[in-house]
C-alpha cells in the first residue's frame, strides 16, 4: 500500500513541477488581463506563487527522498 501511494505522490509531482516549468510561459506576463482570473490573481506574483510553488515543493520533497534512500543505500551496502 505504501509503495503505490508513493508512486502516485511521485506521479502527482512530476505534473507539479511540468507545471511550473510550463507556467511562465503560457501566461502572457505583460498583460494583467492575461492571468488576472488566475488562482493567485490579480498580481503577477500571486498567480505564479499560486501556480508554481507546490511545483518548487514537490521537487525539494522529491529530491530529498531522493538523496534519503540514495544514502540509505549506500549505508546498507557498505
Amino acid at each position: 500500500m505504501w509503495k503505490a501511494i508513493k508512486i502516485f505522490g511521485f506521479i502527482v509531482g512530476v505534473y507539479a513541477v511540468a507545471r511550473a516549468l510550463v507556467e511562465p510561459f503560457v501566461i502572457d506576463m505583460s498583460d494583467p488581463a492575461t492571468y488576472q482570473g488566475d488562482w493567485g490573481g490579480p498580481s503577477l506574483g500571486g498567480v505564479l506563487l499560486a501556480h508554481c510553488g507546490p511545483g518548487v515543493v514537490a521537487a525539494v520533497v522529491m529530491i530529498w527522498a531522493l538523496l534519503r534512500r540514495r544514502s540509505r543505500f549506500r549505508s546498507q551496502n557498505q
